[in-house]
Parts: structure tokens; sequence; C-alpha cells
């Protein structure tokens, strides 16, 4: 079987996504560091030496719990970004790892660190929600 892998022109074109979706990730996350830093109180823009009620503090409580989770989870992004980087350097990007055919490239338009085919995900998918059974 032969080794696929998309024309230099296309991996130059996916890799200009993924560098745009890094600088956006990043600054994601520079920002909610910035507003986690300044404190819910002042975020809030209540500087008053009035008690602090209860139910305030669960909502800026929840509202940064919502924060740290988006954080994390683009930070996962980043990190899938990354390895997506890695595969555009040694050529094996847009190649799908289950059954080594291309992914559509309208699959690594919108999900641009996409290791799998739609039909692969599915099934890969597939077998998750069996094994939860």
């Amino acid at each position: 079987m032969a080794i696929k892998k998309l024309s230099a022109e296309k991996l130059k074109h996916y890799e200009e996504i993924i560098l745009k979706e890094l600088r956006e990730s990043g600054a994601y996350i520079e920002n909610l560091n910035k507003d986690q830093s300044i404190g819910a109180r002042e975020s809030s823009g209540d500087l008053s030496s009035y008690s602090y009620h209860q139910a305030d503090q669960g909502s800026d409580t929840n509202l940064m719990e919502q924060n740290v989770m988006m954080m994390e989870g683009t930070r996962d992004k980043i990190r899938l970004l990354n390895d997506a980087m890695r595969r555009i350097a040694d050529e094996t990007y847009g190649v799908c790892e289950m059954c080594g055919e291309y992914i559509q490239e309208t699959r690594l338009e919108v999900i641009p660190y996409a290791t799998y085919c739609v039909s692969c995900k599915e099934k890969s998918e597939d077998k998750k929600r069996r094994q939860k059974r």
C-alpha cells in the first residue's frame, strides 16, 4: 500500500488554519487568566465595603469553575493542534489514523486537528457508546 500524503500546497493551507487556531486559543486562555487574576468582586465592579451576599459568592464561584473548565478544554485543543502541526511536519497530516484514507477536506476545515475520517470517527464513537452500556 502506497503512503498517502497531502500536497505541499494543502499542507501549507492547513498549517495556516492551525496557526490561526493556536493564536486564538492562546489569546482566549490569556484573557481567562486575566479575568481569574482580577477576582470576582473587581471584575463585577463591586468594590463597595458592604457585605458580600452568599448568592453572589455562589454565582461568582460557579462562573470561575466554568472558566477553569473552558480553560482546560482550550488547553486540550492546543495540545491537539500542536499534534496536528507535528503531523504536518512529518507529512502524515490529513490521513486517517485508522483506515489510512484521506480525511475529508470539509472536516479538516472545521476540525483541523482531526485524526480520523468521518466514517472511522463514527465507528470509534459507536464503540465507546457500546462499552459504556
